[in-house]
């Protein structure tokens, strides 16, 4: 990208600088501190064309919406389309959620995002002994079809786009969605939302898993199929970065991780019989955005181009839509404190920022209470409208990839590229993700992970303000939403009545055609969604699953 003589020139230039500047560091003692990002990068006191020398343009950035991608997905960014605002949102009982829905639709959201409670994403009734004490606590209880009808009551599907938070249990939480969408007249075919569905992170990192790997991929594979065919639209998979990156990854473990997981789902599918362009189009990815902004924008970018080298050069994908990256971000969780929770709000903006400053194509904002609790109406509002003022007031979508050609941000994606590949031809020699999984070997790499940083925080090394700096005594909010315990009951009473209600030996019947399926090699979705239009609840069709399939059993890593 420059002249020969010109780089001679300024590296001569900027080691005379550096010399000036460095004689000058015996007289302030703290400017000889070694800068590092959160994985570890070093960054240098300056950055000029020198350190990106290497760099080919056509090659490892190209234009908007042409391969590598580096640029962004889509030719003109933000300025033809904003991302989606797809707020998360998920408690009580599914009147309660639907009403959230609705507000957060009428004050400008444009994608709905729903948080599942624990009970429903481990495949439990809300009756359930081990749902006890959790129904409708971290989101929403949906235990059969008649939930999720309440859940979209006056929401009609061809409107919206709704991303849906499950893994372990996605086939029957996406069966509900298309049974739902026909009972509206809504052609399946227009559909449009994400399904997480990623089991891999739930081993790594977050635990709602239920079954073990292999039956858990059969069924990934198998939505892979079904809407490939049915719901050519719908995203089949949300392959998460961001529950690796909470439970304490750097940025680089969260995307050599995650496209590591990418990798294994590409490579199952196959192997099922698809052919890499009838899929990978759908593949979406979900990442989070955390605090040191500039390695953020340089991941997301550095994310892009990764994957749409190892969809071209590894499995030879032709379709250009196989090649693209596209992902959903949610500012850091983990990153909030309790402390000071005004505060959250300026960490939030400056996440969701990087977010944009990144490529994103939908975001979530935390709210300033999720420290405490789940979010108020008025703290998720604010939340809202910090997307918005950044969407709209501050003129960072007027231009595409308005920080590309930046020496810090490429060669910090640079960097980060290099170190990703390095993790990925790791976990390859190790036969794989399933088997470094398996190895425990990303779940020591994020402890470790997490342990430095928890041990910089709790010696002052990295300051956390309201936590180990600038300590003020606050009131907490007195607005925090608590769920109302009778919801459980009233959830439990209303599934009660459900089966009594419905037709008991069509429930009989469409789950016993379910175990038939699940003991075979055929798509499973029909009988799935054969059973959910027959009220079969979610516990019901899991419990089938568990008999046939058998459960996972998280093993010790020491």
């Amino acid at each position: 990208m420059f002249d020969s003589e010109l780089l001679k020139t300024l590296q001569e230039k900027k080691q005379a600088w550096d010399k000036k500047v460095e004689s000058r560091l015996d007289k302030v003692p703290e400017l000889k501190k070694v800068f590092k990002t959160d994985s570890n990068i070093e960054i240098k006191r300056l950055y000029t064309p020198v350190e990106i020398s290497g760099l080919s343009y056509e090659k490892d950035l190209g234009l908007p919406g042409e391969y590598p991608y580096t640029r962004g997905v889509q030719p003109t960014m933000y300025r033809g389309r904003l991302w989606t605002m797809r707020q998360y949102a998920g408690f009580g009982s599914a009147e309660e959620t639907n009403k959230r829905f609705k507000y957060l639709l009428e004050q400008g959201q444009t994608g709905l995002s729903i948080a599942f409670d624990l009970p429903t994403q481990i495949g439990y009734d809300s009756d359930h002994p081990l749902a006890r004490g959790e129904v409708g606590k971290v989101g929403v209880a949906i235990d059969s079809l008649l939930d999720m009808e309440t859940l979209f009551d006056g929401i009609p599907l061809d409107k919206v786009s709704t991303s849906m938070t499950i893994n372990s249990p996605a086939a029957v939480i996406l069966a509900m969605y298309i049974a739902m969408a026909e009972k509206q007249g809504v052609p399946v075919k227009e559909l449009n939302g994400t399904i997480q569905n990623d089991i891999l992170k739930e081993y790594v990192a977050r635990g709602t898993y239920i079954f073990p790997p292999q039956p858990s991929m059969r069924l990934i594979t198998d939505i892979f199929a079904y809407c490939a065919k049915e719901v050519p639209n719908w995203n089949t998979i949300s392959i998460s970065g961001y529950h690796i990156r909470e439970a304490g990854s750097t940025a680089v473990q969260e995307i050599a991780f995650t496209l590591a997981d990418g990798i294994a789902y590409v490579e199952a599918a196959i192997r099922a019989g698809l052919n890499v362009d009838e899929f990978a189009p759908r593949l979406s990815f979900f990442f989070n955005a955390h605090l040191n902004f500039f390695e953020e924008v340089a991941k997301f970018r550095a994310a892009r181009r990764i994957w749409a080298r190892i969809m071209k050069e590894r499995f030879g994908a032709k379709d250009p839509r196989s090649q693209m990256l596209r992902f959903h971000t949610q500012t850091a969780g983990c990153t909030l404190t309790a402390q000071q929770p005004d505060v959250n709000i300026v960490r939030v903006a400056f996440q969701a920022l990087s977010a944009v400053l990144g490529g994103t194509q939908s975001l979530h904002t935390n709210s300033r209470d999720e420290a405490l609790a789940l979010p108020s109406e008025h703290s998720v509002l604010i939340a809202l409208r910090t997307q918005q003022v950044i969407g709209y007031e501050v003129g960072v979508t007027e231009t595409v990839d308005p920080l590309g050609g930046s020496y810090f941000i490429e060669s910090l994606t640079d960097s980060i590229e290099k170190e990703v590949m390095a993790y990925i031809n790791k976990i390859d020699e190790m036969g794989g993700a399933v088997a470094a999984i398996e190895k425990g070997f990303m779940q020591r790499e994020i402890q470790q992970s997490a342990y430095t940083y928890q041990r910089q925080v709790e010696s002052g090394e990295r300051t956390v303000i309201g936590v180990n700096r600038f300590i003020t005594d606050t009131e907490m909010p007195k607005d925090l939403l608590r769920v109302n315990p009778a919801v459980a009951d009233r959830q439990v009473e209303k599934l009660r009545k459900l089966q009594e209600n419905r037709d008991q030996r069509q429930v009989a019947e469409v789950l016993q055609r379910l175990r038939m399926v699940a003991q075979t090699d055929e798509n499973i979705m029909p009988s799935i969604i054969e059973a959910v239009k027959a009220y079969a609840t979610l516990g019901e069709i899991c419990g089938i699953l568990r008999e046939v399939f058998g459960e996972y059993q998280q093993q010790v890593m020491l």
